[in-house]
Parts: C-alpha cells; sequence; structure tokens
C-alpha cells in the first residue's frame, strides 16, 4: 500500500506541470547514447508519448554523428573536422543524407507509431521548410546555416496531431543543390526559437554543465555562461551547446535545458518534477 501511495503522490507532482505545459511545444534535440542504447530508445520513445498525450506538442531534431563516421570508415571516405565541425564535400553529403533521412529518421519515426503516436519524419527540403546558406563563405562545404524556416510545414503537422522528427538537413534552395549539413543542436535551436517553443530540450552524454569541481550547475544566465567560459568552466563541445540554448532563449524560447539521456525517462524527470536533473539555462 506504501508503494501505491507514494505511485499517486508522483503522479500528483506531476499535476501542476501537465497543466502548465498543455498545448505548449517542446522542442526535443534527441542523441548520444538515447540514440544508440536500445534500452534507453525505447524509454525515450515512451516519454514522448507520454508528453504527446497530455497535451504537450514535442517536436523532434535528431543528430546522428557515430553513424555517419561508421558508413564514411565503411566506404573509405575521407572526413576531416575543422573548428569542431564536420567539412562536408558532396561525397560526403550524400552520406550524411542517406543516414540521417534513410536510416536514423525513420528508426526514430518507426519507434513512435510503434509505441503507439502519429509520428512522421521530415527533412528541411520536405516543402522546402528549411533553406540554408554556406556557414562562413564555405569554410566547411556543404555545412550550412539556417537563413529560413517556414513554420507552416510543422504548424500542420502538429495540428493533426502528428510528432513531427526532423533530421537537420536544410534546403540550398536552388534545383540540383545537394542541400547542407546543419548542426543538430543550432537546428533544434532555430526550429524552436521560429515555432515560439516553450522549451528546447537537449538530451546529451553528460548531466548538464559542470563547475570547476564537476558539481551541477543546475541554472544558467547568459551572463553566467560568459563568465564561466571566459574562465575555462565551460569549455570543448559544451561551448556550442550552451551557445545554442542561449541563442534559443535570446530569441523568445522560455528555457533551455541540456539533461543527461543516459538517465532513465529523463524527460520526464526535468519537465515533471520541481528539482529537474538537468541545467536549465534561462534569459
Amino acid at each position: 500500500m506504501k508503494e501505491k501511495i507514494a505511485q499517486a503522490k508522483l503522479l500528483l507532482e506531476a499535476l501542476p506541470y501537465i497543466k502548465k505545459y498543455a498545448n505548449q511545444i517542446f522542442v526535443i534535440k534527441y542523441g548520444g547514447s538515447a540514440q544508440i542504447n536500445p534500452d534507453l530508445k525505447n524509454r525515450f520513445a515512451q516519454d514522448v508519448i507520454l508528453l504527446h498525450l497530455v497535451g504537450i506538442k514535442p517536436v523532434i531534431v535528431h543528430g546522428g554523428g557515430k553513424k555517419i563516421n561508421d558508413l564514411l570508415d565503411k566506404l573509405q571516405i575521407n572526413s576531416e573536422f575543422v573548428d569542431g565541425m564536420r567539412v562536408t564535400s558532396e561525397e560526403v553529403m550524400e552520406v550524411v543524407e542517406m543516414v540521417l533521412c534513410g536510416n536514423i529518421n525513420k528508426e526514430i519515426t518507426n519507434l513512435l507509431n510503434m509505441h503507439g503516436s502519429k509520428a512522421i519524419g521530415i527533412t528541411g527540403k520536405d516543402g522546402n521548410f528549411m533553406t540554408a546558406t554556406p556557414k562562413d563563405n564555405g569554410k566547411y562545404g556543404l555545412v550550412g546555416e539556417i537563413n529560413m524556416i517556414d513554420n507552416r510545414v510543422i504548424e500542420n503537422l502538429l495540428e493533426e496531431k502528428f510528432i513531427p522528427v526532423i533530421a537537420p538537413i536544410a534546403s540550398g534552395n536552388e534545383i540540383n543543390h545537394p542541400g547542407f549539413n546543419i548542426n543538430a543542436d543550432l537546428a533544434a535551436s532555430k526550429i524552436a526559437a521560429s515555432l515560439g517553443a516553450r522549451k528546447v530540450i537537449f538530451l546529451t552524454d553528460i548531466v548538464g554543465v559542470l563547475d570547476k569541481d564537476k558539481n551541477l550547475l543546475s541554472t544558467l544566465t547568459k551572463e553566467q555562461i560568459e563568465s564561466y567560459k571566459a574562465d575555462g568552466t565551460i569549455h570543448g563541445g559544451m561551448i556550442p551547446k550552451v551557445d545554442a540554448c542561449l541563442e534559443a532563449v535570446n530569441a523568445g524560447v522560455e528555457k533551455a535545458h541540456i539533461i543527461d539521456g543516459r538517465v532513465e525517462h529523463s524527460l520526464l524527470l526535468e519537465i515533471f518534477t520541481s528539482d529537474g536533473i538537468g541545467t536549465v539555462i534561462r534569459n
């Protein structure tokens, strides 16, 4: 009986958040171990379905760097990184699109559908809803910088109760253009801002942003982030992630979250509990 009462209390703790977030758009960047480990994949799908059932409108944006690397190695196609970005030739772009659209996107969509949702997979080329131009004048090849998002495509899907699953490939807006490879974090940030999302949530393989003593920083502001970047507390791969968060909140998204996707049901723990489990960045 005590266990059942504890379960009831957990449900009651979630109730205010369910009321608060009904009909709100949450953009979720899905990556890391949660995208690879079979058990975590299923837990992620269950979390998204629950969000959808209680009235939240989830929009999934996914990456796929590890699988892209694996296929490039199998095909013996050289790929280099400059400033942490994959230099994307036309040959590499073919592999990127093959993995993101033909493999990962359909896997996520099918997983959500098998758990009882109506999910549909798209890229920026579909409906030409996301277009881009070469980043830094083509320094990174076909790596793009988003210059336009047509909200109507995603909004129409949400209106029909679909869960959009978006592969971060943008249209070049030209006939026969191969398209642009977009950083998934930045794509999630731009899409969240464009849709006026309530939250953007980044699933990662770390517990959140840590201080120099490896303690979790549960909340951060723009000023604190700039200070932590200046003294080296925030460094390496965390810099583009917090920059993506800042871009979203500066554009009107209420909160950006960085959470540990290796934790089962991390989405639910972050959204429906008072303490959460990761780092929240707000304006």
